[in-house]
């Protein structure tokens, strides 16, 4: 695997989601070193930088609806991160499987 963000980015996204206030969104990341997967949260100025970003494998966000999904997209998009849109949300990757090719939102 490989990195795709640094803590710039990471700050970035964790700003992005802060700033939206009554509207920021869920979020629960996976540790590349050991596979965990932390439960939902929604406290993004402290709980999300805990102990750093550099086991981040991703980030999923969790959008309530159709609505809240295009508010954070539209600041998804301000800060270009790589990830993908999912089912309840959206999945921004910290590190990608080598030739894995990747998008960004």
């Amino acid at each position: 695997m490989y990195p795709a963000m640094n803590n710039t980015k990471w700050r970035e996204l964790q700003q992005a989601m802060y700033a939206l206030e009554e509207h920021s969104p869920k979020w629960r990341t996976k540790c590349v070193t050991n596979g965990y997967v932390s439960n939902w949260d929604g406290e993004w100025f402290y709980h999300f930088s805990e102990g750093g970003y550099k086991d981040i494998e991703w980030v999923e966000i969790q959008a309530e609806n159709e609505e809240h999904r295009s508010v954070i997209l539209s600041e998804l998009r301000k800060v270009h991160v790589p990830g993908e849109r999912t089912a309840h949300g959206f999945k921004i990757y910290g590190y990608v499987q080598d030739g894995s090719p990747v998008e960004y939102l």
